[in-house]
């Protein structure tokens, strides 16, 4: 009879247990919930308070559950995902959907890439690595896609901040490569650099930091890009770059300006 009675008290406690286990889990989600809903209005205080500043004078915050909304307007791009930043990283957020809208100025894309790509050609000259960037540009509705090859972290991080900090740009897709660090690579780009503009017929592109030709390297593979006056210059250039020891192919990317004499381009001999 003690055996069945200790048996009946074991079942009871075990089914205690797991009745206990549900409501446990039954309440948990809803209490966290609970929990994320009583922060939120710190939350909106806190987010407001980061935002006071003239550049969101017209954007509004809502919080529900620690997730933040941010509606309204801003004058430029770059506006826009700094103040998705700074509510990300106030206390107890856990998300942010950013639906700010860009207004400013209307700007058509082809006048708005050729701005851009202005900009971007005299971006850190100075900083000895203009010449080995090499950027795309693409605009459709005011939507700014980047694309191509930066020296390094700082180069591409500047190109994004040029062209989020101009009027008219609505959004921006960041596509740029990072050519990755490489003793063997800059030792190619600088030999590069000397035997295409230490040759007389090409040291003329080194004179406008922003017109040069640009020399890409990744893993030993070398690509030409930027514009030349003529054929005889894009054919010379190819010659000088594949000169270089070390150098697996050279892709001769080129372009001959309007006016300039151009022939059809044979296959780029490789190394």
């Amino acid at each position: 009879m003690n055996g069945m009675t200790s048996i009946r008290r074991t079942g009871l406690v075990g089914l205690a247990g797991v009745l206990m286990t549900g409501v446990l889990l039954f309440t948990g989600p809803a209490k966290a919930t609970a929990q994320a809903g009583s922060n939120d209005a710190q939350i909106q205080a806190d987010v407001t308070k980061a935002l006071d500043n003239k550049r969101f004078k017209d954007v509004k915050a809502s919080v529900r559950n620690g997730v933040v909304t941010l509606t309204g307007t801003v004058d430029l791009y770059s506006a826009k995902l700094d103040a998705d930043n700074r509510a990300h990283h106030r206390r107890n957020v856990k998300a942010v959907q950013n639906q700010i809208e860009v207004a400013g100025p209307a700007v058509d894309d082809t006048t708005l890439r050729d701005k851009l790509a202005e900009k971007l050609a005299y971006d850190r000259v100075g900083y000895g690595t203009t010449a080995f960037n090499a950027f795309t540009i693409g605009v459709q509705n005011g939507v700014v896609t980047l694309g191509g090859t930066a020296y390094g972290p700082s180069d591409k991080d500047s190109a994004l901040s040029v062209v989020a900090n101009y009027p008219g740009v609505k959004d921006l897709v960041d596509n740029i490569d990072v050519a990755p660090v490489s003793p063997m690579d800059d030792r190619i780009r600088l030999a590069e650099a000397r035997a295409i503009y230490g040759f007389p017929q090409l040291n003329k592109y080194a004179i406008d930091p922003a017109k040069p030709i640009r020399i890409t390297v990744v893993n030993g593979n070398v690509t030409l890009s930027g514009v030349v006056d003529s054929q005889a210059d894009k054919d010379v250039a190819n010659i000088r770059a594949n000169g270089v020891p070390g150098v697996f192919k050279v892709v001769n990317n080129l372009e001959v300006a309007s006016g300039g004499s151009e022939k059809p381009e044979k296959e780029k001999p490789e190394k």
